[in-house]
C-alpha cells in the first residue's frame, strides 16, 4: 500500500533528526564551565520525554488538525485519535505515523535550543514549565500557520524545513529569555571542553541531512537538492566565520568555525528546497558574515546570550527566511516562489511581514510567560545554586575531580 522507498527513507530522516538534540545537548555542554555541563544536557534530553508525551496527547492535533487558516488547529486528533498504522498521509505514499514521528522530532529539538541562551541562570523545575507552556503558546502555533494549514501558509508565506518554526521564534525567545534573567554573577572558565563542542557539531551537521533533506517527505530530485545546498551552505558559512575571526580576532578559532556551521545550517534551513546551490553558496557566505555581526551586537550590548542562540538562531532563520524572498525560484522548484530578484515582489514582502510577525510573538509570549512562571515557581538560580548547578539542581556531577 505504501512507497516502500519513500517509508524508509523519511523513518531514516526521522532518526537524523532525532540525533540533533543529543548532538545539541553535547554542543551546548562543552560550550558551558565544567560544573553546569549536566544542568543544560539534561535541558534538551528531558524535552525528548516531555515534548514526547504532549505531542502525542494534544501537539499533533493542535499542529496539524482543523484550524484552516487560523492560528492554531483543534483536539480532533488528541491521543492520535483516527490514527491507525495504515493511515495515509498526504498523497498516501508514507503512513501517518511516520509523518507524526518525523515532526515530533521537529517539536522535541526546537525548544531545546533556547536553553543555550539562559544558562546557568534558570532552575530545573521552573524550565519544565516553560518547556509546556513554550510549546503550546508558541511553537505549536506556527507549525499549525505554517506547515499546518495556517493563517501563514494560506497567505502564501514559505518555509522548507523552520526558518520561522524552528530557528527565529527559538532566537527570539532566547533573547527575552536573556533579558527577563539578566546576567550571570558567575564567570565560568569556558568553552570548558571544545573536543565536545566539535562532537555535538558534527552530530548536529549529520542530523540536518534529515532536517533538511527529510522535509520534502519524499524521495525526489527536490529531496538531493535540499541535501547538497544544506552542505553547502554550512560549509561556506563555516569558512566565512573562520576567516572573518582570523582577520578580526587574530586567531583561526575552531569554536568560530564550528559556530559559523551551525549558523550555515540554521540559515539555509527555510530555503534548501527553494534555491539553487550557486544561491546556497550565498546564504552561506551571508550566514558566516551576518551572524558573526549579530553575535559581536550582542557582545557590544552586554546581552548575557551565553552561547549565541540569538545570534545564531534567531538571526540565522530570519536571515534564511528574507534571503528566500530574494532567491527563491520557480525553474529550481516549481512548488516554491519567486523571489524579488526573479521578479516576486509580492512575495519577498509577506516574507518580511512573516518574519516581522513571528519575532514579535515569539518575543513578547515568551517574556510573559517567564513572568507568569516566576509568580509560581522562582524562575533563576539562586547565586549559591549558580556556582555549582550540577550538584546543587540535580546531585551530580560530570567529573570526579573540579
Amino acid at each position: 500500500m505504501f512507497d516502500t522507498g519513500n517509508t524508509g527513507f523519511m523513518l531514516v530522516a526521522t532518526s537524523l533528526v532525532m540525533l540533533m538534540t543529543p548532538g545539541l545537548a553535547f554542543f551546548y555542554g562543552g560550550l558551558v564551565g565544567r560544573k553546569n555541563v549536566l544542568s543544560i544536557m539534561i535541558q534538551s534530553f528531558v524535552s525528548m520525554g516531555v515534548t514526547t508525551i504532549i505531542w502525542y496527547a494534544i501537539g499533533f492535533s493542535l499542529c496539524f488538525s482543523g484550524g484552516e487558516g487560523g492560528i492554531i488547529g483543534n483536539l480532533d486528533m488528541a491521543f492520535l485519535r483516527g490514527v491507525d498504522p495504515l493511515t495515509p498521509f498526504g498523497n498516501g505514499q508514507i503512513p501517518m505515523i511516520v509523518f507524526i514521528s518525523y515532526q515530533m522530532m521537529f517539536a522535541i529539538i526546537t525548544p531545546a535550543l533556547i536553553t543555550g541562551a539562559f544558562s546557568n541562570r534558570v532552575r530545573f523545575p521552573a524550565y519544565l514549565l516553560f518547556l509546556i507552556a513554550w510549546l503550546i503558546l508558541v511553537y505549536f502555533p506556527f507549525v499549525h500557520m505554517i506547515w499546518g494549514g495556517g493563517l501563514l501558509a494560506q497567505w502564501g508565506v514559505l518555509d522548507f524545513a523552520g526558518g520561522i518554526a524552528v530557528h527565529n521564534i527559538a532566537g527570539m525567545a532566547a533573547l527575552a529569555s536573556v533579558l527577563f534573567v539578566g546576567k550571570r554573577r558567575i564567570k565560568d572558565a569556558v568553552p570548558h571542553s571544545i573536543p565536545l563542542v566539535a562532537l555535538g557539531t558534527g552530530l548536529l551537521w549529520f542530523g540536518w541531512y534529515g532536517f533538511n533533506a527529510g522535509s520534502e517527505l519524499q524521495v525526489d530530485s527536490i529531496t538531493a537538492l535540499a541535501f547538497l545546498n544544506t552542505d553547502v551552505a554550512a560549509s561556506f558559512a563555516a569558512i566565512s566565520w573562520l576567516f572573518l575571526a582570523w582577520i578580526l580576532e587574530r586567531k583561526p578559532k575552531f569554536v568560530g568555525l564550528l559556530t559559523g556551521a551551525v549558523a550555515g545550517l540554521a540559515t539555509i534551513t527555510p530555503a534548501a528546497a527553494f534555491v539553487s546551490t550557486a544561491s546556497a553558496a550565498v546564504i552561506g557566505i551571508l550566514a558566516g558574515v551576518v551572524c558573526y555581526g549579530a553575535v559581536s551586537l550582542k557582545n557590544r550590548l552586554q546581552w548575557d546570550d551565553a552561547l549565541d542562540v540569538w545570534g545564531v538562531h534567531g538571526v540565522g532563520g530570519a536571515l534564511g527566511i528574507i534571503m528566500l524572498g530574494l532567491l527563491g525560484s520557480t525553474v529550481v522548484n516549481p512548488g516554491g516562489a519567486n523571489g524579488l530578484f526573479f521578479g516576486g515582489g509580492n512575495f519577498f514582502f509577506k516574507q518580511i511581514v512573516a518574519i516581522v510577525i513571528s519575532s514579535m510573538y515569539a518575543f513578547v509570549f515568551t517574556y510573559a510567560m517567564l513572568w507568569v512562571i516566576n509568580l509560581f515557581i522562582k524562575v533563576r538560580t539562586s547565586e549559591a545554586e549558580e556556582g555549582t548547578l550540577d550538584m546543587s539542581l540535580h546531585g551530580e556531577t560530570a567529573y570526579e575531580q573540579l
